[in-house]
């Protein structure tokens, strides 16, 4: 593989990239060689229009690390964000209106370039705690897009879509496509997070390891019907995929 050289490819409502963009492994394939870290995003953007940030979910950045990824951004890339752990994980949405308002206010540094805001949920998140997220979901400020991922398949109830329902919240798709939960959505976006396995994905090779090329086609056709139906897509392919995302998007928009 050579070094990124193209011009961004443009589909309208269409926002897709990777779970962050601080890989090392890309240089000399993705990353020109040289190229220094402070410089990855602006080459970044340069191919690619919106971004999954991971590491808000460790850690809420400083307000000037985020008007920096707006400065070196153009006005039509979109970044979408992880809820903290400490939200979601640790206090498991319970005493933490301190450090929501914080991730908020932050991130509404990104202004017009904000994307959906995602709560990513572990598997010990379970359905006596749904009365939890409704009680989160029902302050939270409504100038915001939120997106629901849950990883206890127990959780994939009436009880779930109801709540995301009432509270106009999208419930992440995880590779593969739950038609009849997109139906049911009552939001104008779709959220997909393309997460891969990592037991048999590397993902820090910097190539690709596991040939996706059939999944990604099956997805392409999904992602045209939604686009048709005006709805706004975010989609994130993650390192684990098929080992280096870059190929991934490229394929999408290819069969786009």
């Amino acid at each position: 593989m050579v070094a990124a050289e193209g011009k961004r490819h443009r589909v309208a409502n269409l926002h897709v990239g990777t779970m962050g963009w601080s890989y090392p492994f890309w240089v000399g394939n993705f990353y020109v060689k040289g190229l220094k870290p402070d410089r990855y995003l602006i080459e970044y953007s340069k191919r690619f229009n919106s971004v999954e940030v991971d590491t808000t979910f460790y850690r809420i950045p400083s307000p000037n690390t985020v008007q920096t990824w707006e400065t070196q951004t153009p006005s039509d890339f979109r970044f979408s964000a992880k809820f903290p752990r400490i939200i979601t994980h640790v206090k498991m949405l319970r005493n933490c209106q301190k450090e929501t308002d914080r991730f908020l206010s932050t991130m509404s540094q990104l202004q017009d370039k904000l994307g959906p805001l995602l709560l990513q949920f572990p598997p010990y998140f379970k359905t006596e705690h749904l009365h939890l997220l409704r009680s989160f979901l029902s302050v939270l400020p409504g100038d915001y897009r939120y997106a629901v991922e849950v990883r206890n398949k127990d959780l994939l109830v009436e009880e779930l879509y109801s709540l995301l329902r009432e509270t106009r919240t999208a419930l992440v798709l995880v590779d593969q496509p739950s038609v009849s939960t997109i139906e049911d959505s009552k939001t104008d976006f779709i959220y997909v997070r393309w997460e891969g396995d990592r037991k048999k994905v590397v993902g820090t090779l910097g190539k690709i390891e596991v040939d996706r090329k059939p999944e990604i086609q099956e997805w392409t056709q999904i992602v045209q019907k939604l686009l048709d139906r005006h709805l706004e897509i975010f989609g994130y392919f993650s390192k684990c995929y098929s080992g280096y995302p870059p190929a991934d998007i490229e394929q999408l928009l290819a069969y786009l």
